[in-house]
């Protein structure tokens, strides 16, 4: 894989922070797979200071945000802390849904594999959803996090019957372009690969208050796999 150069990545920059649009497939931070870099090592190279402020699944793209000293750190981790940071997430999902401002309240306990399951003895969790667009048989959905779980919204998406596409693991099947277009000839010999190799998630949006009291709200636009997924999408 080839990494990304972390001063392309940036979408905004001030002497306390730094937000970058996380490309799918680069962990945050360490993980257990050897020989693989992450964001926090690539985002060091361009300023030693940086730490995470919090994090993304390795195949979720989008916002996400360093701090490049101990108080901005400090000052986003209790925004966190308090579900002060305003968090828009854009998912692909299964199924022509109309959701308007839809509460998902359920609980989620974080089991012993990285696998997230509904149960009442979970901790607490809520998101939103409204749908953005609507296609043939999938449909664009904007989803507002207000805890921050393991696979939160992938989990309450599930629930409601809108599994994100790609996000096999509760049920999101692979979409391929053969199923949208009626005449699609593969070339012989060869496999159709889906029309993205990951879950369609994407943190679209941050909102959070800087050091001076001033709010800033940041949008990642979306990285190209997922780009190309709705256009696909809007086509047919």
């Amino acid at each position: 894989m080839k990494y990304p150069v972390f001063k392309d990545l940036i979408i905004f920059e001030n002497e306390d922070y730094v937000v970058v649009n996380k490309p799918p497939f680069l962990a945050t931070l360490e993980d257990r797979t050897p020989n693989t870099t992450n964001l926090l090592k690539i985002a060091r190279q361009y300023n030693p200071d940086l730490q995470a402020c919090h994090r993304l699944d390795k195949d979720t793209s989008g916002c996400l945000v360093f701090a490049k000293n101990a108080e901005a750190y400090r000052h986003l981790a209790m925004q966190f802390e308090h579900r002060e940071v305003y968090k828009v997430y854009h998912a692909v999902v299964w199924g022509v849904h109309h959701f308007e401002d839809e509460l998902v309240n359920k609980s989620i306990l974080a089991g012993a594999k990285g696998v997230a399951k509904l149960t009442p003895q979970g901790k607490s969790a809520e998101t939103y959803f409204t749908t953005v667009e609507n296609y043939a048989r999938h449909s664009l959905i904007e989803c507002v996090p207000v805890t921050g779980r393991l696979h939160q919204i992938r989990v309450h998406l599930a629930s409601l019957g809108a599994p994100i596409v790609s996000d096999e693991l509760y049920g999101g099947e692979n979409l391929y372009l053969s199923s949208l277009k009626r005449k699609f000839n593969l070339k012989k010999d060869t496999e159709e690969q889906p029309l993205i190799k990951r879950f369609a998630l994407h943190s679209f949006n941050i909102g959070f208050t800087l050091l001076n009291g001033e709010p800033i709200k940041v949008e990642a636009p979306y990285p190209k796999d997922f780009a190309v997924l709705v256009k696909q999408l809007r086509a047919h």
